[in-house]
Formats: C-alpha cells, structure tokens, sequence
C-alpha cells in the first residue's frame, strides 16, 4: 500500500508541471494586417529584464513558446523596418497579436549594423534605410537607380542602362563598399562590384550603412555596408503575382512571383526580366533574373531557409564618346560585356538553449563576367596613344563559398553578445582567358569576431574586435567602438538629444589581378598587405516634434594608409603591384528625416567631403598626384527622397545632386584648347506612382531623368536623358 502511494506521488509530480505548461503563441502583423516573418521575439516574465526565451516568427508570422504557468508575462518584437513593439499576456497562455507600427525618425529596427535587429539609436551608426513599398513605388531597374537617393551615396554610372556602376562614400573608393544579398558577400575579392546590373526584384528592403564596419563584416567594409533582403512568403493562400511594364527607348519589363506560407513552410518563387535598346549606338541591355527562397520550420525552435538567386546580363559599351553634348570620339561599335552570377545558401537558426539564437550558413556564391571588343573601330584616336580601341578578351571568374556560425546572447534585455565566426574559400581569376599565362588564385580565409552591446539608461555602447587571418595579408585585428548618449531628453518640440562617436579600422584584400600579376609584363606580388583605414565620426542627432523628425550632423575622418598601386618599371620593363599610396578624407553629412504624415515620409541629406592624396610615388598623371583631390569624390553631394503610401495609390519623387569633381580622360582630350580635368556638377530627378484600380489590379508608372538633363556621371559617359516606363501588375489569390 505505501509502494502504491509512492508510485502515485510520483506520478503526480511527473506529470503536473506538464499539466500546468501551455503554449503560447505569438503572431506578429505589420500595419496592412500581414504576417511579418523573420521578427526575434522575446519572452520576459513581467517587470523582470532577463528574458526566459527567443525566437524568430516563421513565414505566418508565428512565434510559439513553451510557458511553465500563467505568471504575467510580456513579449517585445523587435522585427526590421518597423519600430519596437511590446504586448502584455493577460490571461492563460494562448495567443498574442502584436501589431506593428511604423517607427519614428531613428527608431526603426534594422539588422546590418549589429548583425541582429536593433533599434537604429542604439546603434550609434548611420543607416538608411530603402523598404519593400518604397522599391516597389520606384521601380528601380537595378540597385545604383535606388542607392543614388539615399543619404551619403555618390553613385557613378559609366553611361546609361547595364553601364559600370560605382559607389563613392565618405572619400572611399569605389572598392571600399561591403556588399550582401540576404547575409551572403557579393562583391569580388578585393571589393569590386558592379552596382548597374542588379535588379532589386522582390527585394523586403535595403539598408546602407555608411562607416568603417569590418569588424562585423570583414574585408571590403572600408566605408559602407549595404545589404538586401528578399521577400518571404506570408499568406495562407497563396499569391501569384505579375506584370509588364513599357517605356521609350524600346525597352519592355516583365516579372513573376509566387508566394505563400502554409503551416511550416513558406517559400517565395519568382523571375524578372528587362530589355532595352538604349539611346544611341551599342546602348542596348538585357537582364534576366530567377530566384527561390523557401523556408521550413523544422521545430519551434528550429528555422531552416534555402535562397537560391541567379541572373544574367547583357550589355552595350560605347565607351568614353560624349562630353556633355561635346562629342569627341566616334562610339566603340562593338563592346559586349556579360555577367552571369549564382548564388546558393542555406542558413538555420536556432533559439535557445536559454537565452541564445544560432545561425549557421553556408553559401557559393559564383561571379562570371565577360568583356570582349573584336576590331578596332576607325576615328577612336587621342593625341597621347593615336588609335586607342583595341581589341581585347577580359575574363573574371571568381567563386567564393563560405560558412559562417553567429550566435547571440541576450543577458538582459539592456545587453547582447554576439560572436562570430567565418571560413571562406575564394578561388578565381582575372585576365585574358586566350594569352598564357593564366594564373589561378586561391585563398583560405579564418575570421573570429565578439561584440558587446549595451543599452543603459540613456547611454547606448557598441565594442568589438575580428581576428583575421587572410592566406595573402596574413594575420590582423579590426576593432570598433561606438558610443551614443542622450544628453537631453527635450520636450514637445525638441524632443530628444542624442551625441554620437565611433573609432574603428577597416581593411581591404589585394584583389586577385593585384596578387597574381605576372610575366611578360608584371612581377606577382605574395606579399601584399591589407589596405586599411582609420576612420572615427562625431556628431549629433535631434528629435523634433515627439520623434515625428530627426536632424543629424556627423563629422567623419578617413585615413586611407597601404593602399595598392603599380610600380613600374624594373630593368625588364616590368611593374609590380605594391603597397604605397596614402589618401585621406573627411567630411560633414547632414541628414533630416521625418514623417510628414503617418503615410508620407521625406529623407534629405547634404554632404561636403574633402579629399587630398597624401602619397602617390608612381602616379602616371599630374591629375592623381600627391596633394590632388581624389578622382571622382565631389565636394558637395545631396540627396532627397519624399514617399506616399497610401491605401490607394502612393507615389515617390527622388533627387540626387552632385557637384563638380575631379575627373579625367586620361588621352589627352581637350575641349577650347584646355586638357579636360573635371566632370561638371548635375542634377537628377526622378518620379514614381501607382494607383489601386482595385484590390487586384494596379497601374503604375515611373519617370527617370523627369527635367531631361544632359550630364555625365563619368566623365565622357552621356547619361540617359527623360526615360518613362508604365504597366500594369496583377496579384491573384493571397489575402
């Protein structure tokens, strides 16, 4: 009889705990009622700072959790490009709706500064911020026609659709900028990418961040980090979406998606696909676009997602022709240039155990890109090299494949760490794929990295340091800090003062053409260091208005140090790739964003950079010469973008102004007897609109270029003058 009653009370104890847990469930809906995947949600007990667990909403916008007892309890959302939110749980352990809102200038969550949603002013980082609405109201045709309206972007297109596009920050180069499509790095070795022919179809949003960043982000971090994001799928039903649109210049736009959630699964499939004629000759471009990104749940706990993306490019190149209606060469007839990209990844997250999140990748990521010119067109003649167009094969196949593991650990809701660590396998070349020699490069790369983030009270504070070791440059540690506190919390009108500082060092690998140079005219280089910059800011943020406003100025200093030239020349006639050239840069940006209303939102920026070349003993040109101004860097720069986004039709108008800057030629041109030495200043606007004819069938239409301007982005390079597109896109099924 005892042994039975012992037995008994076991049982009981066994099984009451499991009686009394429940099961909560959290779903996250952003204003438009729509499930919003990828959130982190954590759990607290009420009134207590230490959450008890997190986890990340599947593609229905659900975040389950295990609860021991009914105790009060409260969930925060922080979920990106909306503002924080935060629920009580009242009653038994069911279900929660927690909407979203839209945030308040420097309130809206964002991921790339601190690899983990934060609120932007508790990062003590630039950000901007481009969302899934606003891409879609613009219509971009590839990423540079969005980048050049946010604040601190100075974007160069050589010519016009499929052109080289580049992007200047800060005085950076143009190689200096990190850049990843949903977590995974993009840009070649050695920092180069072409910003012209990558569409943004499908795209959630983007954010740039502009600084030194390679503690998080490693090489190529130098000045900026931007970073896409596409689309999941969220509705139960699913949604088949597409459209055409149409325009001058022959061209012709047509895309495709389908999209849904269902239980565990999401999974979002789509294509776009755009052809151009171009204005003039050997102007037209074609881009084709395919993608999946599908997402499973394999336990509450458990996320597994697998993103596939690969386009294809074919374009036009003039070349150097037309100086702002001067035409001074004929147009090269026959350049071609192609890409072909693939990237594949599969990350998982996991949450827990306790307060940690996992997330584990792996990626290929492979770059093929093509330029050929078969003959030499007739009249393409400069006064220092005679007839300059000559044929020629470049051939850059690089492939980069990769693991990462972050995880994340949430001491208290005021404090996160977060450590890293990464192995990438770059393999490639570049050069002329029909003259020996063909040099193969490869590089086994190791990454460590910890980061400490803290918010208390009215400091926030951001710390950490990468240890890297790179098979070209060897072994190297990349710190940064950041600092932001508020100094007044301000009232009605001034409504917040917040003071900003950051220190941190950036870092660049030599690029594969760089190393691997060699014979009959190059001696190869094993030995080259890493190109690195010492980069602080300061500055000030103030809210106005309650935090419908938000004014920024930021004073930044780069030292641009071990940057890469070539040496020429040895008794063999031969150059060699060496670490000599020093830059700096510094600079003011001055930003003003704001909610005019809760459907209008206008961001505007003004930034002066000045530049000088500190050391450059083999420049082959008094224009790059030590005390010059940087290439390409203008002065003063601005930008300006105002959104509606209504319920039935929204509308954008964008402008990007860029003054004059040093450029050049380099054949010796001139124009009224003077060598050609500066590119002149000019000013773009472009607009966009679209309007509900009903719940699914929309009408839309996009102005580039609306005061139809005649300039160069790059010197010599005409820029399309006033292009239109208009169509139609249809949505069936979905909610």
């Amino acid at each position: 009889m005892v042994r039975s009653r012992v037995f008994l009370s076991a049982v009981f104890l066994l099984f009451v705990p499991a009686a009394l847990a429940g099961e909560l469930r959290v779903k996250v809906l952003d204003p438009h009622s729509a499930a919003v995947a990828g959130a982190q949600v954590s759990l607290y007990r009420r009134g207590e700072s230490v959450p008890l667990q997190i986890r990340t909403s599947s593609g229905e916008g659900v975040a389950t959790f295990d609860v021991d007892s009914p105790a009060p309890l409260r969930v925060e959302v922080l979920a990106p490009g909306f503002a924080a939110a935060r629920a009580d749980v009242e009653r038994e352990p069911s279900t929660v709706t927690v909407p979203l809102q839209v945030a308040a200038a420097s309130e809206t969550v964002i991921v790339t500064a601190t690899r983990t949603p934060t609120p932007e002013q508790e990062t003590a980082s630039s950000v901007s911020l481009l969302s899934g609405d606003q891409i879609t109201t613009m219509q971009p045709v590839s990423f540079s026609d969005a980048l050049r309206f946010l604040p601190g972007a100075v974007v160069n297109v050589a010519g016009q659709r499929g052109g080289l596009a580049s992007l200047f920050v800060r005085g950076g180069d143009s190689r200096y900028n990190k850049v990843l499509v949903d977590g995974v790095p993009v840009d070649e070795s050695g920092g180069t990418f072409d910003f012209g022919t990558v569409p943004l179809a499908e795209a959630d949003r983007v954010e740039f961040q502009r600084g030194t960043q390679s503690t998080l982000y490693g090489s190529d971090a130098m000045t900026s980090v931007l970073q896409v994001f596409t689309r999941n799928g969220t509705t139960a039903v699913p949604e088949l979406r597409f459209g055409a649109d149409g325009g001058n210049f022959s061209t012709a736009h047509g895309y495709v998606s389908l999209a849904g959630a269902r239980s565990r699964f999401d999974y979002n499939a789509f294509a776009d696909q755009f052809q151009t004629n171009g204005q003039g000759p050997n102007a037209d471009y074609f881009n084709a676009l395919q993608g999946v990104n599908f997402g499973v749940q394999l336990h509450p706990r458990a996320l597994l997602r697998i993103r596939t993306r690969h386009s294809n490019s074919r374009t036009g190149v003039p070349g150097i022709w037309d100086f702002n209606n001067q035409r001074l060469l004929p147009p090269d007839s026959d350049t071609r240039a192609r890409q072909n990209n693939l990237l594949a990844s599969a990350e998982l997250t996991i949450a827990g155990p306790s307060r940690w999140v996992h997330h584990l990748m792996g990626f290929e990521y492979r770059h093929l890109r093509t330029n050929i010119d078969d003959f030499k067109d007739p009249g393409r003649v400069s006064p220092l090299y005679g007839n300059f167009d000559i044929p020629y094969h470049t051939l850059a196949n690089i492939n980069r494949a990769g693991l990462d593991y972050q995880g994340d650990y949430v001491e208290r809701a005021w404090a996160r760490t977060t450590i890293g660590y990464e192995f990438e396998d770059e393999n490639g070349f570049v050069g002329d794929p029909t003259t020996p020699p063909q040099p193969h490069g490869s590089r086994l790369n190791h990454a460590a990295f910890v980061q400490q983030a803290i918010t208390w009270k009215r400091l926030s504070a951001v710390a950490g340091v990468r240890f890297v070791h790179n098979e070209t440059f060897g072994n190297k540690a990349v710190p940064r800090i950041a600092l932001s506190a508020q100094v007044l919390r301000g009232g009605q009108f001034f409504a917040g003062t917040r003071l900003r500082f950051s220190f941190a060092q950036g870092i660049k690998e030599p690029r594969f053409e760089e190393s691997l140079a060699g014979p009959p005219f190059s001696v190869s280089n094993d030995h080259l260091r890493a190109e690195e910059n010492r980069a602080f800011e300061a500055g000030i943020e103030q809210s106005l208005l309650a935090g419908r406003f938000a004014l920024a100025a930021i004073y930044y200093n780069n030292l641009f140090r071990d940057q890469i030239d070539y040496a020429c020349c040895n008794d063999q006639f031969q150059g060699q790739y060496v670490n000599v050239n020093r830059s700096m840069a510094h600079g003011a940006e001055v930003t003003f964003t704001g909610r005019l209303t809760s459907r209008a939102r206008v961001e505007g920026s003004y930034n002066y950079a000045s530049t000088q070349i500190l050391e450059a003993p083999f420049a082959f040109d008094p224009l790059i010469a030590a005390g010059r101004p940087l290439l390409r860097r203008p002065k003063h720069s601005g930008s300006l973008l105002v959104t509606y986004l209504g319920s039935r039709w929204g509308a954008n108008l964008g402008g990007s102004f860029v003054g004059r800057r040093t450029d050049s030629d380099f054949l010796g041109l001139k124009i009224d007897g003077q060598f050609i030495t500066h590119a002149a200043g000019y000013a773009r606007v472009d607009l966009g609109g679209w309007y509900a004819i009903n719940s699914r069938i929309t009408a839309y239409a996009n102005i580039e270029n609306a005061f139809n301007n005649h300039y160069n982005e790059v010197l010599g390079y005409p820029a399309l003058t006033a292009n239109f597109r208009a169509g139609v896109r249809f949505r069936i099924g979905g909610e």
